[in-house]
């Protein structure tokens, strides 16, 4: 386990969600303040606002990844397909441990959107849910990452 992992860990402890939890552990890597971090990825948190969607820690993974390597040109359809494989390998690294990066089927939810109301964080919840492995592991591959980008 990594440094960021362990960050991130401790911030999803502290009750930020799965994405703040994983985009704010690195701003020392993407030269954002904690603030700002926690703000942007708020909307990502149980898989995109409750909905279930994508895992909000591997979204996280996604905007680090545009803030270090992203593409800024539309005309340059070569970087726009590099940056594009990137994040499709990050999501394949992801599936590869969890065999999905879809919110509900991680925590074993059924189809549909989630109630907006956050979920308790107690001892129970902590025991129950796999986030807290999934923010580690999410922060983990991105550190692989950018040790080769």
């Amino acid at each position: 386990m990594t440094g960021h992992a362990e960050l991130a860990k401790d911030l999803f402890s502290k009750g930020y969600n799965c994405s703040q939890a994983v985009f704010a552990a690195f701003c020392d890597e993407t030269g954002m303040d904690r603030e700002t971090a926690l703000r942007l990825s708020s909307s990502f948190g149980g898989g995109m606002g409750k909905l279930r969607e994508v895992c909000g820690a591997v979204s996280a993974m996604f905007l680090i990844a545009g803030l270090k390597t992203g593409n800024i040109d539309p005309a340059d359809k070569s970087a726009k397909k590099q940056h594009y494989e990137r994040i499709q390998s990050l999501a394949a690294q992801f599936e590869q441990q969890h065999e999905t990066i879809i919110c509900r089927k991680l925590l074993g939810l059924p189809e549909g959107k989630d109630s907006p109301v956050p979920t308790e964080r107690d001892e129970k919840f902590y025991k129950e849910r796999i986030c807290m492995k999934l923010v580690e592991d999410a922060a983990d591959i991105m550190d692989a990452f950018l040790q080769k980008n």
